[in-house]
């Protein structure tokens, strides 16, 4: 149990598992949260030791924890056996290239039989686990990639390149050669998505459920309400708030969503929000989670790889970018406040801010290393490792001081068996920390498996370049067009694969053609993706994130879904912005940078408001109709253009306040 209040999301543990597997469970996830550590601070390793080994024991946990029919059906005897059968095929995939690694890299490229048997295992293996992992539609992707190497007149399935159109066509590929550049070579199973996956990400998975299970999501949510809860429409403001800080620790929109929303959506209810849209708002504010800096999801590692930038670099663009997503969000919260009279909540209601820092201040003290290390320009995994250990020594000296102090003087008596049974407590908590860490990066990892399987065929037949193609065919140049089709990709992508698997496929494929034919800067092409692949969270019909609000809310999931959807407007349209005035990620004159900033707030601002209909008082049609050219005036790159957009908006704006002022002074 977490601190918190509620119990960790834990994934699989809706299974009915036996006693064993539940051990079993236990063991391999500590043994990698174990190995992680090692990796990670004590005695780094090679490229394929690290990623084998952490795909094997990953692989492990996926088939103990997700049974072969699913959470609801019990493990039969058949089904037992097929599991046994996949852990097998787990530990060959990841201990044949450990013990066989040097005479595989001396055969360079000329396979045994033995290689291409056991690559044809761990393809198999890697499908199935993401099956039950992630789900079906990722297998599927992973399938169709397969079907699309081997299509071709020197292919296993000639006649499957008839039905390809023109464009997509190419010589296919046998067997042993897309089994050599999906197993045994840096491009396919374990390429860079799997890199990134068993280093940082999975490092900062781990930091996260230390941070969760220690309590740290109740300090958090206790800080928001603190801050913003007398506030009109408080509670909503605390989700976004809360969820701006818990979001980037918990790589999940939806355990974000969970976690936070169990506190928030019922109080925003309470409060006289909508269930469909204390549901909606949760979900917006949890999604901006993934987009926040430091950790932002996977995101930030992810980008820093393929664009070969310092991670740093990536976190300090970032910071505001995230801020004007999460001031859009905040800012609906507030219209909606004012449209519905709502109050704040009363102050006996509230945490006091100081009794709030007095309990919990200790757990900013890993964030504030963790920052430090990173602005010390420290290896990420390095900088992970760091902070989970701060977190631990903050942890048993926050409890060596209660023990030893406080808990004397308010009578308790410290004896041996008192000290015996805090300790046995405290491993439990240092095991569950490490089990649920492991447990929440099985299904990143997975996704990052099989997009290595995609990222390898595209790179074997060329796909990418082909899409880019594809891509300046349909928009016939036009970057605008352009970046609508990378939005409907991302959408289409997002309904059967998670985030970070999404982003990989959809930056292989329209990345070159972004860069190379539309002109956009590297750095500003893999953000816009990002944030794209953040959409299938918010947006109907696969609106996941707003699917999990619903069910806390006990409203329609499409209602919601489409709440969660108008307030996450700022995830498109703050990509156009950075495409349009890519200063405020490239950087440029302070003047400029300034005034670019403050006509992105302004744009924003004004595109809440006219969705509202609503700003100080109710805003009529004419004045919405008016703010929709200075909004699209502000992307257009040219300064007299913007400066008449900005002039019009603070035009209606001043003139919305002008008539609320009016009708206050008689009241």
């Amino acid at each position: 149990m977490s601190d918190s209040g509620t119990s960790p999301v834990i994934p699989g543990s809706q299974a009915n598992h036996s006693r064993q597997v539940l051990w079993l469970i236990t063991l391999v996830a500590v043994g990698l949260s174990l190995f992680q550590l090692y990796s990670a601070g004590i005695q780094p390793l090679g490229l394929f030791y690290q990623r084998s080994i952490h795909l094997m024991l990953i692989m492990m946990l996926a088939f103990l924890m997700f049974p072969l029919l699913g959470a609801r059906h019990d493990r039969g005897l058949l089904s037992g056996l097929v599991d046994a059968v996949f852990l097998g095929g787990a530990l060959i995939t990841g201990g044949y290239l450990v013990v066989y690694l040097d005479d595989i890299i001396n055969r360079a490229g000329f396979w045994s039989q033995t290689d291409i048997v056991v690559g044809c295992i761990a393809t198999v293996t890697v499908l199935e686990a993401a099956r039950r992992a992630v789900g079906l539609g990722m297998t599927i992707i992973g399938l169709i990639a397969i079907l699309y190497a081997f299509a071709g007149p020197r292919g296993e399935l000639p006649w499957l390149g008839q039905f390809l159109p023109g464009i997509l066509e190419h010589r296919g590929y046998n067997l042993d050669r897309l089994v050599g550049q999906l197993y045994l070579g840096q491009e396919g199973i374990f390429g860079l998505p799997m890199g990134v996956a068993a280093t940082y990400i999975f490092i900062f998975v781990l930091f996260g459920a230390f941070l969760e299970i220690t309590g740290a999501g109740k300090f958090f949510i206790d800080l928001a309400y603190a801050a913003t809860g007398r506030q009109r429409g408080g509670p909503a403001k605390a989700a976004v708030i809360a969820s701006a800080g818990m979001g980037s620790i918990s790589g999940s929109a939806i355990a974000n969503v969970v976690t936070t929303g169990a506190f928030t959506i019922p109080l925003m209810k309470r409060l006289g929000y909508k269930p469909h849209q204390a549901g909606g708002i949760e979900a917006a504010a949890s999604t901006g989670g993934q987009i926040m800096p430091p950790l932002m999801g996977a995101g930030a590692f992810l980008i820093a790889e393929y664009t070969r930038m310092p991670y740093l670099d990536v976190v300090k663009v970032s910071i505001l970018p995230a801020i004007m997503y999460f001031a859009t969000v905040y800012l609906f919260v507030h219209i909606i406040a004012l449209k519905q009279g709502m109050q704040g909540m009363a102050k006996s209601e509230l945490p006091q801010l100081r009794d709030v820092m007095g309990a919990g201040w200790h757990f900013l003290l890993p964030l504030a290393v963790l920052v430090w290390l990173l602005v010390m320009n420290m290896s990420p995994m390095r900088v992970g490792y760091y902070a989970i250990l701060t977190m631990l020594v903050v942890a048993v000296a926050r409890f060596a001081v209660w023990f030893l102090f406080i808990a004397p003087r308010e009578g308790d008596k410290v004896t041996a068996a008192t000290l015996t049974e805090a300790v046995k407590r405290g491993l439990l908590k240092l095991v569950g920390g490490l089990e649920l860490g492991a447990r929440n990066a099985v299904a990143v990892s997975m996704a990052c498996a099989v997009a290595g399987i995609i990222v390898g065929v595209v790179g074997l037949t060329g796909l990418g370049l082909k899409f880019s193609s594809m891509m300046m065919a349909f928009s016939g140049g036009n970057l605008l067009l352009a970046l609508v089709m990378v939005l409907l990709a991302s959408l289409v992508l997002g309904m059967g694969l998670p985030v970070t698997a999404s982003y990989i496929v959809l930056i292989v494929l329209v990345g070159p053609a972004l860069t190379a034919e539309f002109g956009v800067p590297l750095l500003i092409a893999h953000l816009v993706v990002f944030w794209y692949s953040q959409d299938s969270n918010v947006t109907p019909p696969i609106a996941l994130a707003g699917f999990a609000g619903a069910a806390i809310a006990g409203a329609k999931p499409m209602d919601t879904g489409f709440q969660a959807w108008k307030f996450a407007k700022g995830l498109y349209l703050i990509p156009l912005f950075m495409v349009y005035n890519p200063e405020i990620i490239m950087g440029g004159p302070v003047p400029l940078l300034v005034w670019t900033a403050f006509t992105g707030f302004l744009a924003l601002g004004a595109f809440a408001a006219a969705l509202e209909g609503y700003l100080f008082t109710r805003m009529g049609w004419p004045s919405r109709a008016l703010l929709l050219p200075g909004i699209v005036a502000v992307f257009y790159p040219n300064l007299a253009v913007e400066a008449v957009g900005a002039t019009l908006m603070v035009l209606v704006l001043v003139g919305n306040w002008l008539v609320s002022r009016r009708s206050s002074v008689p009241a």
